[in-house]
């Protein structure tokens, strides 16, 4: 048979359900709903258990006054609802109870014996304000960040416009834009973690109230191990259910492994973002591209903006050297940051690198920074990181060689000279780059590929039949391949 207090339950239930509409309703009710436990009732007084205080707390928060009408018009004016909030496995047979009589409802907390807290049984409160449990409302969490990845500091240029503007907009209205989730994501080294760091100063600097938080994936899953180790879950899912606003770091380390960990934090997102609380994830890969992880994890990083960081471009990298002698107190000479800048073009993290080693070699042996210098440590280091002609050295190298200037080449002019240096950078683009038709073309002056084709043909018959002609291309392939 039934027990009663099941059938007031459901008869409750079926209240709340009628008044949580629409898709966010259901999903409302599946979260906050089905958990509860109707555990006692004695003609007046309907007693629920709700898994933990945070549980508690967000119903509280969020569903007062439906709860309150639910059990009124089920049970009567002077009904109560009274809470059983399990705190621990191992209960504690004197349960502590703390009666709200304005709002008709009751407060039992089931403590472990093993942990005490400092709790007065004649506590009392007014509606709307929830009964509070000590350590659990708000807490002092570490952040994390690092405070040398400032917004202020981070180098903006095409490559990188939409994500820096994604998280800024992210940093003035946590959780509050389309960009919740907001995916950053791109190769090593292109200032992914810079970037979520700066945006979670940011926030806080905007608003100093919020709970910021970063982590890296492998700290993450490290934590929820530990946790399951200890028979501490539980706790650790509320942790993160506090945060404000959730920064994880390459979060592609999860792929094909740590599936406890991928669904515990699937929970903690639909949390997060159902409370309108952002989340910033980074990725190497785009969420389309990512492998190995659950299918419904990766639609959830599918629900917002994924900003892609691609590979600086030549001004960008000019402007990184800069930023970063800037800071360091460093002056160099123009032709030596432009030379380190066309020349390593992987990633930023390689540009820094590049320029430090530069100043040690410069230190160390007490040399002036010359181009020659930068020239003999620029072919150490490239060496070692395999670099690869790009279309900006090889119109870096073609101007230098006929003394025009880099933008002709952008520039709409038919003058002779500047159509012939613009020919030969789309055939040397063509014979060393990877680059497609239409990249090429792009870059030499918004051309489509036919005119790259037709560019490649004309620069090959011409080294046929003009011997000046080939006498340039050999010494500008020469100085492309030194």
């Amino acid at each position: 048979m039934e027990q009663e207090y099941q059938k007031v339950w459901d008869e409750c239930l079926g209240f709340i359900r009628d008044n949580l509409t629409g898709k966010e309703g259901e999903n409302a009710f599946a979260t906050w709903f089905k958990p509860i436990v109707p555990v006692k009732f004695d003609g007046n007084t309907l007693t629920i258990q709700v898994p933990s205080q945070f549980f508690y707390e967000w119903l509280e928060q969020n569903y007062a006054e439906v709860l309150k009408d639910a059990i009124r018009l089920t049970l009567g004016p002077t009904a109560c609802l009274q809470y059983s909030i399990v705190m621990d496995k191992s209960i504690s047979d004197s349960p502590i109870t703390t009666s709200i009589p304005s709002t008709g409802r009751q407060s039992t907390i089931n403590r472990a014996k093993d942990a005490p807290m400092n709790l007065n049984r004649n506590d009392r409160t007014d509606f709307p304000n929830p009964f509070v449990i000590p350590g659990i409302q708000k807490i002092r969490i570490n952040s994390q960040l690092s405070s040398s990845y400032t917004l202020s500091n981070f180098v903006e240029g095409e490559c990188n416009r939409l994500a820096r503007s994604a998280g800024y907009a992210v940093a003035e209205k946590p959780g509050k834009t389309a960009f919740n989730p907001l995916m950053l994501h791109g190769g090593v080294g292109l200032g992914k973690t810079h970037l979520a760091n700066a945006i979670g100063l940011q926030t806080k600097e905007f608003h100093p109230e919020m709970t910021v938080l970063y982590v890296t994936s492998e700290q993450f899953m490290q934590q929820y191990m530990d946790a399951g180790r200890n028979g501490t879950t539980s706790d650790f899912v509320h942790f993160y259910e506090m945060v404000d606003v959730l920064i994880v770091d390459d979060i592609q380390f999860w792929a094909n492994r740590g599936a406890r960990t991928q669904e515990a934090f699937f929970h903690i997102f639909n949390t997060l973002h159902q409370a309108n609380k952002q989340i910033i994830i980074t990725s190497d890969k785009a969420p389309s591209e990512l492998q190995g992880l659950e299918t419904r994890l990766n639609s959830r990083l599918k629900w917002g903006l994924a900003a892609e960081l691609l590979p600086p471009d030549v001004e960008t990298r000019m402007n990184i050297l800069k930023q970063k002698m800037r800071n360091d107190g460093v002056v160099m000479p123009d032709d030596v940051i432009e030379y380190i800048a066309y020349n390593i073009n992987t990633n930023v993290r390689e540009l820094e690198g590049a320029l430090i080693s530069l100043m040690a070699q410069s230190s160390l042996n007490h040399r002036d920074i010359t181009i020659d210098l930068a020239r003999q440590m620029v072919d150490k280091f490239v060496k070692s990181t395999n670099r690869e002609v790009t279309i900006d050295y090889i119109q870096k190298v073609v101007c230098d060689y006929f003394n025009i200037p880099i933008d002709s080449i952008q520039s709409k002019t038919r003058k002779r000279e500047i159509v012939q240096a613009r020919q030969l950078t789309m055939y040397f683009a063509k014979k060393m780059t990877k680059s497609s038709l239409a990249i090429i073309g792009l870059q030499c002056g918004n051309k489509d590929h036919a005119t790259v084709l037709h560019a490649c043909k004309t620069v090959a018959n011409l080294a046929e039949t003009d011997k000046q002609f080939s006498l340039w291309i050999d010494e500008i392939e020469k100085k492309l391949k030194d």
